[in-house]
């Protein structure tokens, strides 16, 4: 951290992103949209986008949009406010949750007809957790085509991003407001930039493993799929600032990632009737709690794991999901004519996986709780031919970070604000609840992220240019 006076500025933005990743990118957007004319700029450390909205499925989560309607979806935000209030509890960020939920509609359409995003309602699944159709995504299901849109509109729109040149330090003037940053480039040049507001859109703290022990140390010996950048600069720098903290123990976890393949086995295969099965043929625990929480049981169980569907909900998956068909194309995800042969493949005991296929049949046919509490069996019960892939939990993000008021401001523990500092996505405490993997829902890590660029894209721009205007009145 260093002070305005202490150096001269060689660049001078009304509004610097830091982070070109979907937070960044849309904050940057959202700014351009709010306050025509203003100088943008963006600053990522990394040499291509690289974060974790391109790892994602794209799916945002948004309740009452028109693609919703058109669908005959009946959706709101007290709809979806409800969802989130039941699978993440009671929070830090209650206030977040809550605007995050109303804004969702209006950023969903903004996206699609202001940042040339193509988006659609996913129709085919709704994931663990959502009462309704709400993700939408992009007709890939990819992340990195959300992504692509947007950095095709920024390109568009003259707004420089400059990869590369990550930003070290945040620079204060005396009177404690952000004032602009200082970058360096690969060679170690410094530049020294002046903002009339900086947005935070760094990421997580996922891949620190300091930073995880700390706050999350659950997790500190999970594999990591997520991006490499999410390294914890906005928790350290806000610590430096005074900054409140909230959410810190919360993150995402996936219970479905391919071993050795490394890519994600969908959920949607538990969600239409597969099964999360041991090595010994045992299931323990109920899948249908979703991909996050079941994380955390088979981090505390121990694997190998694999999950057990059927032809049928193999072909329906892969049909609407581009990455779990390239997955079975590639053969990561294999067949068996019976249990007997998928126990021989696997070299599970035969008779153990026979009676865990025959009981989750009989319980996905009485439509009755099983012994772990499972109601929810999607296509039905499983029948032969079975499909297999082996899979192991890994961390994808955090959800814990920095707390920010509804209009994406920084805030310190008496609630007053930072001045000129902003934040959003994995900088910022989540609206996951602070139960480590349990309170997420598919699409709150990029919910989280594209709201919170596009409100403090706007609200940052509309302070700069109010304190323009009010400077030359």
């Amino acid at each position: 951290m260093i002070h305005s006076g202490e150096q001269e500025f060689d660049a001078r933005f009304d509004v610097l992103v830091i982070g070109a990743g979907g937070c960044g990118l849309v904050a940057a957007l959202a700014a351009a949209d709010a306050a025509p004319g203003s100088e943008i700029a963006v600053v990522e450390k990394l040499d291509r986008m690289q974060g974790n909205s391109m790892l994602s499925s794209g799916s945002i989560p948004a309740a009452g949009t028109r693609f919703q309607r058109e669908a005959g979806v009946q959706d709101d935000a007290a709809a979806f406010i409800a969802d989130l209030d039941r699978i993440a509890g009671a929070h830090d960020a209650p206030l977040l949750r809550e605007r995050l939920a109303k804004v969702s509609a209006e950023l969903v359409e903004w996206l699609v007809d202001r940042a040339g995003v193509a988006l659609t309602l996913v129709k085919t699944y709704k994931h663990i957790g959502h009462s309704v159709h709400r993700l939408h995504s992009p007709p890939s299901r990819r992340g990195a085509d959300l992504m692509n849109d947007l950095l095709r509109k920024v390109e568009e729109k003259d707004i420089p991003v400059a990869f590369g040149n990550p930003a070290v330090e945040l620079v204060v003037s005396p009177e404690g407001a952000v004032v602009g940053a200082v970058t360096t480039t690969p060679t170690g040049e410094r530049t020294t930039i002046a903002a009339g507001a900086v947005i935070l859109c760094t990421n997580g703290f996922a891949a620190d493993r300091a930073l995880l022990q700390q706050y999350c140390p659950e997790v500190v010996g999970a594999a990591y799929g997520g991006a490499a950048g999410s390294q914890g600069e906005a928790v350290r720098w806000g610590l430096e600032l005074g900054a409140a903290l909230g959410n810190m123990t919360s993150y995402q976890g996936h219970a479905s990632l391919a071993d050795p393949h490394g890519s994600l086995v969908t959920w949607t295969v538990v969600e239409k009737g597969g099964i999360v099965v041991d090595a010994t043929g045992r299931r323990f625990g109920d899948e249908s709690m979703g991909y996050s929480a079941f994380a955390a049981v088979e981090m505390a169980h121990g694997g190998p794991f694999y999950v057990i569907a059927d032809t049928r909900v193999r072909d329906v998956t892969a049909s609407g999901q581009e990455e779990y068909a390239e997955l079975v194309a590639h053969g990561g995800v294999s067949e068996a004519a019976d249990a007997a042969a998928l126990a021989a493949r696997w070299g599970m005991d035969p008779a153990v996986l026979a009676d865990t296929l025959e009981a989750a049949a009989a319980s996905a046919s009485e439509g009755a709780p099983d012994a772990f509490g499972r109601t929810a069996w999607g296509l039905g019960a499983l029948r032969a031919p079975f499909t297999v892939t082996r899979i192991a939990p890994a961390l994808f993000h955090t959800q814990g970070g920095l707390l920010v008021d509804g209009d994406a401001r920084v805030l310190r523990p008496d609630g007053s604000v930072i001045p000129g500092l902003y934040a959003g996505g994995g900088a910022t405490a989540g609206i996951s609840g602070n139960r480590g993997g349990q309170g997420y829902m598919s699409g709150n890590g990029l919910l989280g992220a594209l709201g919170l660029g596009y409100i403090a894209g706007r609200a940052a721009a509309g302070a700069v240019k109010a304190d323009t205007n009010a400077a030359t009145a």
